[in-house]
């Protein structure tokens, strides 16, 4: 009997242990056998399952922190009662319609008791709060021109922004509301992203607030031609972060940010042949960004930093050509006379392939880095010279080839003429009155305008069918005119006042 109840005993233990081993994970059984089950079609049973985004792909808290630090900006046009609507949108440019990622200023009537017509714009686009006493970054487009600019936080809070300064050749411009304690985004480095890395494009397309869009970084130090066709000075920057996420009219000068809620580029153009997002995407690094906002807050005025050389990318057939030794870099076909290039001893026929050890193979990859300094900052220019591999210290300069940093307009900007001066018009004046350029005169008591019955302030737009865009335009039409034609100087006063002036004519 002993021995029978031992075995008993071992035998259970053994089928016990045996199942333990075998038995799979609780709920795994049920589930398995509800699955398998063809009778089984549906169930109304819910279960609980907390959100676990992969790592590092968490777009729900790069949205949380960056939706409330970017804005709505609203612009307003200064009517024109002389243009009609339809004249206005033939005047509006087709390749800003194509490319250009904000709402192009629509015109719109308004009709008053008396019926009578004037036409005004509007526009909008986006912004981003990057500092918490209410400096907001946004694109230069968003808001040249305009006579008004209303900002609109995520929380409906609206508040009258002054610009603080814009900057033409990269697209970008600073504002400024009275606010404190605002929610603000910080700069992540653009040098550090790669592409297929993911990232959210934060912005107001189409009037709809806070959107948020994701997608990767397609390509980087994109050039798409787009600020050359509007600089005719030829000094547009362009080495854009392209990338797929969704950016449609009103996203311009909204964020573009990584999975960390960084901000890394400001969305500024979309290319589309209608006008809507059609999968390409460009936005400024914020290696630029961040440069061109540093120089606004504290000099007014970009300080644009030249290495004077022309070059152009090297490729099969330029290196087969001209029997260069890489594929690699960027030629130098020439060099501006007393440039920071020549005075370094870069010649033609060189290759420049990296700045201060960054790789350069694109024209849009040199403007990119140049375009982080400021005239009289030293770079190291590696480039070769047939098959030697050399390297200079380049000191880079201004426009006027010297290390000088501008902290406002040139003193030449303003000229002396038959004893008036004729001054620059500041870009916040251009804005109200809704012009571009022009030439303010003083003086006029003291000159030989004071018969021509011009008032103090004045500020000259055309000469005959001349357009003035800035001072010395004055001069060299009034010059002109000396051969005793005569000319008909057209212009406003900063009251909004519209005048002509006749000079020397009968």
């Amino acid at each position: 009997m002993l021995g029978l109840l031992t075995s008993a005993v071992l035998g259970g233990g053994v089928a016990v242990g045996g199942y333990k081993l075998l038995e799979t994970e609780p709920g795994t059984l049920a589930q398995t056998s509800v699955a398998s089950d063809p009778q089984v079609r549906y169930t109304s049973a819910m279960r609980s399952t907390a959100y676990a985004a992969p790592e590092g792909l968490n777009f729900v808290a790069a949205a949380a922190a960056v939706t409330p630090a970017v804005v709505h900006v609203m612009t307003e046009y200064k009517a024109d009662p002389q243009a009609s609507a339809q004249s206005r949108a033939m005047q509006m440019d087709p390749f800003l319609r194509q490319f250009f990622g904000d709402q192009i200023p629509q015109m719109r009537r308004r009709g008053g008791d008396d019926d009578e017509e004037s036409q005004g714009g509007q526009g909008s686009g986006s912004g981003v709060i990057i500092a918490a006493n209410g400096y907001i970054v946004t694109n230069n487009h968003v808001i040249d021109k305009a006579s008004k600019i209303t900002v609109v936080m995520d929380d409906k809070r609206k508040f009258d922004a002054e610009l603080v300064g814009a900057d033409p050749n990269t697209d970008l411009a600073v504002l400024k509301v009275k606010a404190d304690n605002l929610p603000f985004v910080k700069y992540g480095n653009s040098d550090e992203t790669k592409v297929g890395q993911w990232v959210l494009a934060v912005g107001n397309p189409f009037n709809l607030n806070s959107t948020v869009t994701a997608g990767i970084i397609s390509a980087k130090g994109r050039n798409i031609g787009i600020l050359a066709a509007h600089n005719h000075d030829n000094m547009g920057i362009e080495s854009y972060i392209q990338t797929d996420a969704v950016v449609n009219p009103g996203n311009s000068g909204g964020a573009l940010v990584n999975t960390n809620g960084d901000l890394i580029g400001i969305n500024s153009a979309i290319s589309s042949h209608t006008g809507s997002f059609e999968g390409y995407a460009f936005a400024v690094p914020s290696s630029i960004v961040s440069k061109v906002v540093d120089d606004l807050l504290k000099y007014k005025v970009v300080q644009r930093a030249l290495l004077g050389v022309h070059i152009q990318e090297v490729d099969a057939r330029l290196a087969s050509e001209k029997k260069l030794p890489t594929l690699n870099g960027v030629y130098v076909q020439g060099l501006n006379a007393n440039s920071a290039a020549a005075a370094a001893g870069l010649k033609m026929g060189d290759i420049i392939t990296d700045l201060n050890g960054v790789p350069v193979n694109t024209a849009a990859q040199l403007q990119e880095q140049v375009a982080r300094y400021r005239p009289g900052d030293k770079i190291k220019v590696g480039y070769l010279r047939g098959n030697d591999k050399l390297l200079t210290t380049a000191t880079l300069f201004n426009a006027s080839n010297t290390t000088a940093v501008v902290k406002e307009l040139p003193a030449d900007a303003a000229v002396k003429y038959e004893g008036a001066k004729i001054n620059p018009v500041a870009s916040r004046l251009q804005n109200q009155l809704g012009i571009e350029g022009g030439a303010q005169i003083t003086g006029i008591d003291k000159s030989n305008f004071r018969e021509t019955g011009m008032g103090d302030g004045f500020i000259i737009t055309r000469i005959d069918k001349n357009p003035v865009r800035k001072p010395a335009d004055v001069q060299a039409y009034l010059d002109q005119a000396k051969d005793g034609s005569g000319a008909l100087v057209e212009g406003v006063y900063p009251d909004g006042r519209k005048a002509y002036y006749p000079i020397g004519r009968e």
